[in-house]
């Protein structure tokens, strides 16, 4: 909704108060969420968040720890204003291309002077908040006060913290026996039915991105934590924002929240930014792109089945065996598939590791990197292996977007961070990995029993923030097999949301399929419209639809070792009188042919593991 007039004048107000009593509850007008403030004035402050007047979770701590101050829970003083605040705006990449989100923002004096000020933004989805911090001369932020206290038999996924993302979101109903560390984002369901899934947004230069720490915390009470220090020359510095999605599952899945609050793009031309389907040499070979006739076949596999891209993976420095890099760019050019080339970040695994290395630290050295692979007709690069979510690390990240962006280059980060935001700020960040993938079947057979009930947590959890470069779709086996079905896999293309979509298998697996699943995978999006969950449960089901054009791809995914019975909501569709559905599935790795009708069913029966795709086409 656009702003009126109205709420542009209200912008304009504020109101002043002293120091209130000991409750106090924040309010949006058009949302059912409440926060309410308790122990403000004198004590620290309190705060719960509630939707529908049922408490979701409560924040026993807030605050930021600096080098300048005693280390004190910040306690709310007064409300310096209240206005009114609206997103819209469109993307590149993500659930949908147009963005539309309003609410309502409150600034709390913490200080007697204004020089703390915590943030508060009430959405119909959710709850986002802020530090800003004003102090003379130089200082350093050490730690965050910040503290999520879950009531004991609320059900959660958490993924125990690694630099690289990469683990599974593991269920349970306590907080006893919690790990010491655990990554964002967090997906709670209380007992009185609510989810909320808590994450953070808006990392900017200066700022270190976050992870929840439990230990010497009392169970069920998980603190935000930093994970560096950082020193500011003065003025004003402002934390990333902290952002708890609420409402009911379908709410959590389709939120925007986490760009909603970040930055707006400063980039002019945005022409240039094609997210697509990418081939992608790694997977089968468990090698990069060192033997130049292995990267020609993936080339042609991507020519075949009209995919935009490939990725030309690690190790293309020492291409051989009949041809080198620049071969192999002129040879995708001459078949019109544009190249992705990979690039060793050189903070974390430097020693005897695949190369490229060192092409990308130095501004200077970037910047020719960077202006070499344009002036070659190169759209995009691979950024791989980060040293974690410090300060020097997400200004890396920054300065790989910024500088990218000059050379017309998409970015995909891998062994990195999670996606805080940075898809609305650098529209030509279109995935990160951040996520324990496909290509953890050539590493382990960890994956091979779990992967069903893994890839149906994923759409509740990980994929909810941000794009997510799994390397879908395997319809052979690597190094370990996988017990999924193929219609399972090929739903994954729809299930999971990435900017680029690299698929995993080979080019004799790929056109080795029946003409309609080839059919398929040269038409599926990388770019969609709109998001809409039909039905799921973390690790249980999957029904999940994206738009693009006057086309519905809806993804069915079972997690579990059972039959199940999948009961899409058609409603959420809005479909009208006249459609055509076609059906993609099968029963283990065999294909059924394509079904066609004229309407969708009110239930579907998914074998184990299994899945299936559905395209519906609106006349």
């Amino acid at each position: 909704m656009k702003k009126t007039f109205l709420s542009a004048v209200l912008a304009l107000l504020t109101i002043h108060s002293p120091a209130w009593a000991e409750n106090l509850t924040l309010t949006d007008s058009a949302s059912k969420i409440t926060v309410e403030v308790s122990g403000n004035g004198e004590k620290a402050s309190v705060m719960t968040f509630k939707a529908d007047g049922k408490q979701v979770m409560e924040l026993p701590a807030i605050g930021i720890v600096t080098d300048y101050a005693d280390a004190k829970p910040w306690q709310i003083k007064s409300i310096v204003s209240k206005t009114p605040v609206t997103h819209d705006y469109d993307m590149k990449t993500g659930k949908r291309l147009h963005c539309s989100n309003q609410g309502t923002e409150y600034r709390l004096d913490c200080s007697d002077n204004a020089d703390k000020i915590l943030v508060v933004r009430i959405y119909d989805d959710g709850v986002a908040f802020r530090y800003e911090l004003k102090h003379e001369g130089k200082f350093s932020v050490t730690d965050e006060l910040t503290t999520y206290r879950i009531s004991e038999g609320t059900e959660r996924w958490l993924q125990e913290f690694r630099n690289d993302y990469e683990g599974f979101y593991k269920q349970t109903t306590t907080g006893k026996d919690a790990k010491p560390q655990y990554g964002f984002p967090a997906l709670f369901h209380t007992n009185d039915g609510a989810w909320s899934l808590i994450s953070e947004a808006n990392v900017n230069r200066g700022q270190s991105a976050s992870s929840l720490r439990t230990d010497n915390m009392p169970e069920g009470n998980y603190r935000v934590a930093p994970a560096g220090t950082v020193s500011c020359n003065g003025g004003e510095w402002i934390s990333p924002w902290r952002v708890a999605v609420i409402g009911e599952l379908d709410n959590i899945v389709e939120s925007t929240l986490v760009t909603d609050v970040s930055a707006p793009t400063s980039y002019e031309d945005t022409d240039w930014i094609k997210p697509g389907v990418v081939s992608w040499i790694y997977w089968g070979y468990n090698h990069g792109s060192k033997d130049y006739p292995t990267v020609i076949k993936y080339i042609d596999m991507a020519a075949e089945l009209k995919l935009p891209y490939i990725l030309i993976d690690w190790e293309w420095d020492v291409m051989g065996n009949g041809g080198n890099i620049d071969d192999a760019i002129k040879y995708a050019d001459a078949k019109n598939i544009k190249v992705l080339v990979w690039y060793n970040s050189s903070t974390a695994w430097t020693d005897q590791a695949a190369g490229p290395l060192f092409r990308l630290n130095k501004p200077e050295d970037r910047e020719k990197e960077f202006s070499w692979l344009e002036s070659k007709g190169v759209a995009g690069v691979k950024i791989d292996f980060f040293s974690g979510d410090g300060p020097e690390v997400m200004d890396y990240c920054i300065d790989l977007l910024e500088s990218a962006a000059r050379h017309h280059l998409l970015v995909n980060f891998h062994g990195a961070t999670i996606p805080r935001g940075w898809q609305r700020t650098y529209p030509n960040f279109m995935s990160a990995e951040a996520v324990y993938g496909a290509e953890w079947y050539n590493n382990n057979a960890v994956l091979t029993p779990v992967a069903a009930t893994h890839n149906t947590t994923l759409p509740f959890t990980r994929n909810v923030i941000g794009p997510m470069d799994y390397t879908p779709c395997t319809f052979s086996d690597s190094q370990h097999p996988h017990l999924t079905t193929s219609a399972h896999e090929l739903a994954l293309t729809v299930a999971f949301e990435s900017g680029l979509q690299h698929l995993a298998d080979t080019p004799e697996s790929y056109l080795a399929q029946p003409k309609h699943i080839r059919k398929f995978l040269e038409s599926v999006p990388a770019v969609w419209d709109d998001t809409k969950l039909l039905s799921g449960f973390p690790g249980h089901h999957v029904a999940i639809a994206r738009k693009s054009g006057n086309k519905w791809f809806v993804a069915l995914l079972n997690g579990t070792t059972d039959e199940i019975v999948v009961s899409p909501d058609w409603q959420k569709l809005n479909l009208g009188k006249k459609y055509l559905v076609e059906l993609y599935c099968g029963s283990g790795r065999v294909w059924t042919s394509m079904k066609k009708d004229k309407k969708v069913s009110e239930k579907y029966i998914l074998e184990p593991r299994g899945g299936a795709v559905l395209v519906i086409t609106e006349k």
